[in-house]
């Protein structure tokens, strides 16, 4: 039998440093899953909601093991998993933005906008466009040639092809469950247009995220 002790192990060979930043990231994003999960004004619309969302962070944390992003990108994908989850804790179509507007600024925000209905949906679609953009940079920058015009708009294709898909699992949802589940997953709020404008605030927002980017690029 083979009695020769181990190798002592080599500075080389230690485990890297836990990253404080992403940790603190995810700590946040579960504190606030937590407390939208309490009670949620729709249950089982925040359980569809919270399908997709638990998927990104699932595939997120185990990207992280391998390959993982900038604290910017994190940063990003916190702001917009708050933003998420919001929505799924209200539903989309009620979120009280404008309660909030009138007890801490004493003003109306979708009269002084001129707004008819509730847009937050809007605002997460377009959020969607404008905070994903960093994150599927870098992840894609390590398959297409890195500071090419092809790697920087593709995130911009990709954010404009998740979009419609969302838009067409949305439409499924409300056709096989119907009913106040599946107008309230859906929230179109009587507007014909909805899944087109969703999908075009989400492309505007990655537009804007790719010209910024262009110009920090000079």
């Amino acid at each position: 039998m083979n009695t020769r002790p181990a190798p002592a192990r080599t500075a080389t060979d230690a485990p890297p440093r836990a990253d404080r930043t992403a940790q603190a990231f995810a700590l946040t994003f579960a504190a606030v899953w937590l407390a939208c999960a309490w009670k949620p004004a729709y249950r089982q619309d925040w359980a569809l909601e919270n399908l997709l969302a638990l998927a990104a962070v699932w595939g997120l944390l185990r990207l992280h093991r391998r390959r993982p992003l900038s604290h910017a990108a994190y940063a990003m994908l916190l702001a917009f998993g708050i933003a998420h989850e919001l929505g799924a804790h209200y539903t989309y179509s009620e979120v009280p933005y404008e309660r909030w507007s009138q007890a801490v600024f004493g003003i109306s925000l979708n009269d002084l906008l001129g707004l008819s209905r509730n847009h937050y949906d809007r605002v997460v679609h377009f959020l969607f466009g404008l905070l994903w953009y960093r994150p599927l940079r870098e992840l894609l920058d390590r398959r297409l040639p890195a500071q090419s015009a092809v790697s920087r708009f593709a995130p911009v294709t990709v954010v404009a092809t998740v979009s419609l898909v969302y838009e067409l699992i949305e439409w499924s949802v409300a056709m096989i469950f119907g009913g106040d589940l599946g107008q309230a997953y859906l929230g179109m709020q009587g507007d014909v247009w909805d899944s087109q404008k969703d999908s075009g605030l989400a492309l505007a927002g990655a537009l804007i995220a790719w010209a910024v980017g262009l110009i920090h690029s000079r």
